[in-house]
């Protein structure tokens, strides 16, 4: 179980990544439209809430700490914040339907959002491969 922990951990991490690489084709595609962030939403929506309860559980079956635990659902919750900071962006607009400052900072917060739950997925691969790894004898004598 704790080989599989590992295994999801690391997929959830690599989806994570594709995040900004969709977020940039959403970005760069001409002409802008909202269904350019199709593959962004989709996966921030449905597939990484998914992995990151599946990875939860499997981190419960393998046995890992809380702590460990718990920074394994803590992406569920910034999924959940990169989703009302996306919702609060487009709210923030001029008569125009344009960018304000507020807007942008609020869509600011949502790029660092991902960064601090992409840091959060690589402390749990981390965490899932130091639990997945044989434990040493003098290590554990001395713990």
């Amino acid at each position: 179980m704790r080989r599989a922990f590992v295994i999801l951990s690391g997929v959830t991490l690599a989806v994570f990544a594709l995040q900004f690489v969709f977020a940039a084709v959403g970005a760069f595609t001409k002409p802008s439209s909202e269904d350019a962030y199709a593959l962004h939403s989709i996966t921030g929506m449905a597939v990484i809430p998914a992995l990151t309860v599946l990875t939860t559980l499997t981190a419960v079956l393998a046995k890992a700490p809380g702590r460990l635990v718990g920074l394994t659902l803590l992406p569920l919750g910034l999924t959940l914040l990169q989703a009302l900071l996306a919702a609060l962006t487009g709210t923030f607009t001029d008569e125009a339907g344009g960018s304000t400052t507020v807007g942008l900072i609020i869509g600011g917060l949502h790029a660092v959002n991902g960064i601090v739950a992409v840091h959060v997925a690589v402390g749990v691969v981390r965490g899932a491969s130091r639990l997945a790894q044989p434990a040493r004898a003098g290590v554990e004598a001395a713990a």
